[in-house]
């Protein structure tokens, strides 16, 4: 029996209305399969623009310190990075010794920049002090002893038995900075200071000598009213090595 044209139009809406129902597309949707990015219990336009993430959500990157375009060594570069970073120079100006390169290496107390020179180091290469060596007069002390020694050292400014002003980086182990002293013409100290070579800086006891200039500058007006933490790499071994126990990452 034909059935009226009105009639065949409702059932076909209605089965329409089934399938949508059912199997949640139209049959014209079904047909052509389902719309792009469509499927699995989830839907992912390639239109929709990618979530944003609150600022506050995302990692703050560490801080560095601000060496300008100061030549530095990597591991130079690396220590002072770390200090202010990890902020484990306490809010304190810092000074870092690379003792591969003699070279040091003065920041103020938010990583910036104070001033760079070459160094004069011991003449003995080794990151430890002779226990008691710091009571021992210089006479006794031979060749193969005469090492700066590596590690963290909290430095005040003092003076000398002379009067002079230095800077002391191990007071146990009589270990300073201070401005280059004349020495014996044999020593040559001061064309040691001006030498390209890092291996011409090897000369003193264990102290630092640096500039004079450089000290008057830079080091005495940086610590001139506070307490400052000197950094002396190591030459013989790891920084890691010799910083640990302050939390310096291994590389």
């Amino acid at each position: 029996m034909k059935q009226p044209a009105s009639r065949l139009l409702r059932l076909a809406g209605f089965v329409g209305s089934l399938a949508v129902a059912v199997g949640g597309m139209s049959p014209a949707l079904a047909a052509d399969g389902p719309p792009s990015g469509v499927g699995d219990g989830f839907v992912q336009s390639a239109q929709s623009p990618t979530p944003s993430v609150p600022a506050e959500a995302l990692p703050a990157a560490p801080r560095k310190a601000n060496a300008g375009r100061e030549p530095m060594s990597a591991a130079a570069r690396e220590m002072a990075d770390w200090v202010v970073g990890s902020g484990n120079n306490d809010k304190l100006p810092f000074i870092v010794v690379d003792k591969v390169e003699a070279r040091t290496f003065a920041f103020d107390m938010d990583g910036n920049l104070l001033g760079a020179t070459s160094v004069l180091l011991g003449l003995a290469h080794g990151d430890d002090s002779v226990p008691g060596i710091g009571e021992r007069k210089l006479s006794t002390i031979r060749p193969e002893e005469r090492t700066t020694p590596a590690g963290r050292f909290v430095a005040s400014l003092d003076t000398n038995l002379r009067g002079q002003d230095i800077l002391w980086v191990d007071y146990d182990a009589a270990i300073s900075l201070h401005a280059v002293v004349p020495g014996t013409p044999k020593e040559r100290r001061a064309a040691r200071l001006a030498s390209p070579a890092s291996a011409d800086k090897r000369i003193s006891y264990g102290c630092i000598n640096v500039p004079a200039a450089f000290f008057q500058k830079v080091v005495r007006p940086a610590f001139l009213k506070t307490e400052g933490v000197v950094y002396v790499l190591p030459e013989t071994r790891k920084a890691h090595e010799t910083f640990a126990a302050y939390g310096y990452p291994t590389r």
